[in-house]
């Protein structure tokens, strides 16, 4: 694939501001732009150096559509690789519109999406997975995936598939070697050494493969579902969360009849709550169908508060456990956290009957704002962050996961082989997939359907 043309699109949101970017580029991005550009100085763009910066106005026969600031990047040093102009105008809709208009007019083509992130993959200045960091930024909504696409963009992920892909190649072209003096009968790969080699890199793909899990999480936040019996003070527990009045809070059991969702960022990570409709029998045809999505939303989440009430004088405690171990057992590989809501009701002998009916209950006041910063970091402590705190790579990519995965499953039959005396010809073959696999990612192995999906996910003007 190679991209000849000169391309424009609006670098910015589309709508009214203040400031207003439009990014032209390609071979013939400066030549455009310094036919409808008047510097008030008089110089001319096409002889100024790059990375420079210079007033003036778009002008088209003898119309004055803006004053602008033109910013002038020469290729190869710029984003695409290209020679790039960005016309910093005016936010006025109008003024936008015009000015990208009269550059199509002059010959530009407008932007697919992603289209200039793709021509900066296509002139090596991104690989493919660098590029995909591009759109997860552009997408982070919270610190820790900021950090992890930052991580990503700067090339931490394609440094590390780089050298194992590097020193397996150079393990590659020995066993290759060997093919070609096959009747002398001779080694010149170290068998030793590369059983080394090869137990590092499935550790380090094993690494990476896990972290994914972790990745997922941090891309698209921790969904929680907060369950139990009616009016425990779920929607109470959410607006405090929230800190707005997100849910209807009344003393009428079955008040919340529908999920409710909001995200809130905790430590640098997102948790998407859901308050959910009370548990219970009830023959009211409305709130059945919310205690069924109730259900379904403990099904798709990957946390579960579920709330008790508080014991009324003579109440069997182990009613209460049958509930919470019937909910454990029906999801069992949630992650489980129960809590007594109003704790400022309970008496220490109660909160000491309690705890040894349930030993990791917590203890909270929704409505007084009590025992929330606790809750707080008992969610944070079932995330894994260490990753995030010792800057190891992080993968959040599915198509990076998948592609991990293959060459791991390659590595291994290539460490068969190897074990079980394999002839050079048939590891070459694994060694060569295993090789195709890290090529994916980093996209020196790639085609254009495969661009096209990736850079079809990209915002236009990026």
């Amino acid at each position: 694939m190679t991209l000849q043309d000169t391309i424009v699109a609006l670098a910015t949101p589309s709508g009214t501001g203040a400031i207003a970017v439009i990014r032209v580029s390609g071979p013939e991005a400066i030549t455009v732009v310094s036919g409808v550009f008047e510097s008030v100085s008089g110089k001319d763009i096409i002889r100024q150096r790059s990375h420079t910066i210079h007033l003036g106005t778009i002008t088209d026969d003898g119309k004055i559509y803006d004053q602008v600031l033109l910013s002038l990047f020469k290729g190869p040093h710029s984003y695409t690789g290209e020679n790039t102009v960005e016309i910093s105008c005016h936010g006025s809709g109008y003024i936008q519109q015009q000015i990208i208009q009269l550059l199509l007019r002059k010959g530009c083509r407008m932007a697919d999406a992603g289209e200039f992130t793709l021509r900066a993959f296509l002139n090596g200045k991104l690989d493919l997975s660098q590029a995909e960091a591009v759109a997860d930024l552009i997408a982070s909504d919270n610190e820790a995936s900021h950090q992890v696409a930052m991580q990503q963009m700067r090339g931490g992920f394609s440094n590390e598939i780089a050298k194992l892909r590097e020193e397996l190649l150079n393990f590659a072209s020995l066993i290759e070697l060997e093919l070609d003096f096959s009747e002398e009968d001779v080694e010149f790969a170290d068998r030793s050494q590369f059983h080394e080699l090869l137990n590092r890199i499935e550790f380090v793909l094993k690494r990476l493969i896990d972290s994914f899990a972790v990745g997922n999480v941090i891309k698209n936040g921790i969904p929680v579902a907060i369950a139990g019996e009616p009016n425990v003070g779920k929607s109470t527990l959410l607006n405090t969360l929230l800190n707005e009045e997100r849910a209807i809070v009344s003393d009428i059991a079955g008040t919340t009849r529908d999920t409710i969702e909001d995200e809130l960022v905790i430590g640098g990570i997102a948790f998407r709550f859901i308050d959910t409709a009370g548990i219970r029998e009830t023959k009211d045809v409305v709130e059945s169908i919310g205690i069924k999505k109730t259900f379904e939303k403990i099904e798709k989440a990957q946390v579960v508060i579920y709330m008790i009430p508080r014991l009324t004088e003579g109440e069997n405690p182990q009613l209460i456990m049958q509930e919470i171990n019937k909910i454990r057992n029906q999801y069992p590989q949630k992650m489980f956290l129960t809590i007594a809501n109003k704790a400022d009701l309970y008496s220490e002998s109660e909160k000491a009957q309690l705890t040894s009916l349930i030993p990791d209950v917590l203890f909270i006041s929704a409505r007084e704002n009590k025992g929330i910063d606790g809750l707080r970091e008992k969610l944070l402590s079932f995330v894994s962050t260490g990753a995030l705190r010792n800057n190891e790579t992080i993968i959040t990519n599915t198509r990076h996961y998948n592609s991990l995965l293959k060459a791991l499953e390659e590595v291994q039959k290539v460490q068969f082989g190897l074990n079980s005396g394999l002839s050079a010809d048939l590891m070459a073959i694994d060694i060569r997939q295993a090789l195709y696999y890290f090529g994916e990612i980093t996209g020196q192995v790639s085609n254009d359907e495969l661009l096209g999906n990736i850079f079809l996910k990209f915002c236009i003007g990026k």
